[in-house]
């Protein structure tokens, strides 16, 4: 008897699309999050925004800030759910040191480009980025428009 090969199911819980667009991301690294049992069920039910998330290097420890976690309508009542408050990613000490490194001394930034289930546990992926220009900008736009002109043409020709 032989299973079926499938496609893997997407683990993706959430991108930051804007990442990409505003910078150039150079290296990325992968972290464990810190999250409280309310934010995992909001996690699982897909309520979580990173638009303008981005990652705080503070006493040699990573910080999660401005990602948005939205709790359940069922959410217990008895403590406090701030849908914004700062979590913890964790990394290793080397890890840590190369973002330290680079975000202080070359300039660059820190930034969470997608949140992903590993098995039961929740993941973030982090980048180094470089942040572009506004002629960049304009290029990338200028590519993902000549890319759905072709979408559009090799559709209609085979039509």
């Amino acid at each position: 008897m032989s299973k079926k090969k499938g496609k893997t199911p997407d683990n993706t819980i959430v991108q930051n699309k804007r990442a990409r667009f505003d910078f150039q991301l150079l290296e990325t690294f992968e972290a464990g999050v810190a999250l409280a049992g309310w934010e995992v069920k909001a996690l699982r039910a897909g309520k979580a925004q990173l638009t303008d998330s981005y990652v705080l290097m503070k006493d040699g420890e990573a910080w999660l800030l401005g990602a948005q976690i939205t709790p359940l309508e069922t959410a217990s009542t008895h403590f406090v759910t701030d849908p914004t408050r700062t979590r913890k990613l964790l990394l290793n000490k080397k890890e840590l040191a190369k973002i330290l490194a680079a975000t202080s001394a070359k300039g660059q930034t820190c930034v969470c480009t997608r949140l992903y289930w590993k098995g039961h546990l929740v993941k973030a992926s982090i980048a180094l980025a470089q942040g572009k220009q506004t002629h960049d900008k304009r290029e990338t736009e200028r590519e993902r428009d000549w890319n759905r002109q072709k979408q559009r043409v090799m559709r209609d020709h085979n039509r």
